[in-house]
């Protein structure tokens, strides 16, 4: 999956999505490190429990050293696998540089940072009392997502299609990739509404809310912050 072309050749260096992939690799080598009891305090620590996150919002001490407002931050760094970095990191690669170009350095940074924080208050929304960790960069590379549909929906993606065992490739104008997989995160959010499954917060699984809502955020928030502007000729912040 890659974008086939950009319509933007003097896009500036995105330092931002650069240093961003350097310090979720960085962290995650530091939990390669750590032997597993403490690997879990770590995630305990340093992700979002939501019944802690939700005593934290009623003024109940959590008895951390974490103030537990900051895990919506640390968390976003936090990966529970190889398979879970490689492919959060790869869609920052593909899809960062545009929005980063777009928004400007400072600009990007605080956006990616609120999608992150506001994806995951969505997947807490619906598991107020769960005692797992949740953790990653999903939610905020969902907002990276909803703001590139809007500013390039017809930028095509080459995409990898499997037909039995064999592959073949075909060109997707964004809108319809992300779209189908905006409509298919949060059709996976509603069903896990309705029945116990493996997903989610509650069971330690795939947080289907932080992906949707992130979406959302992002394709809302990226406007704001001027991502359907005309670039500017200087070099944006």
């Amino acid at each position: 999956m890659v974008p086939l072309r950009d319509d933007n050749p003097t896009a500036v260096t995105p330092y931002v999505t650069y240093g961003l992939i350097a310090a979720n690799v960085l962290v995650f080598l530091f939990e390669l490190s750590l032997p597993p009891q403490q690997l879990d305090a770590f995630f305990h620590l340093a992700a979002v429990v939501p019944r802690e996150l939700s005593a934290s919002f009623a003024g109940i001490s959590v008895n951390q050293p974490v103030p537990e407002w900051a895990t919506l931050i640390s968390s976003q760094f936090l990966h529970g696998g190889f398979l879970h970095l490689a492919g959060n990191m790869w869609f920052l690669w593909i899809f960062g540089n545009n929005v980063e170009d777009r928004l400007g350095h400072v600009r990007y940074l605080f956006f990616y940072l609120a999608c992150g924080v506001l994806a995951t208050l969505a997947q807490w929304f619906f598991s107020q009392t769960s005692g797992i960790p949740s953790l990653g960069a999903s939610g905020a590379i969902a907002g990276v997502l909803g703001a590139y549909v809007l500013r390039f929906p017809q930028i095509e993606v080459l995409t990898l299609i499997p037909l039995g065992i064999f592959f073949t490739t075909v060109r997707v104008p964004a809108v319809f990739f992300l779209g189908f997989w905006f409509i298919q995160q949060a059709l996976y959010g509603i069903t896990s509404l309705e029945a116990r499954t493996n997903i989610g917060m509650e069971s330690g699984g795939i947080a289907y809310w932080a992906h949707a809502g992130g979406f959302v955020v992002g394709a809302i928030l990226g406007p704001l912050l001027g991502l359907l502007e005309p670039k500017s000729r200087e070099e944006t912040l």
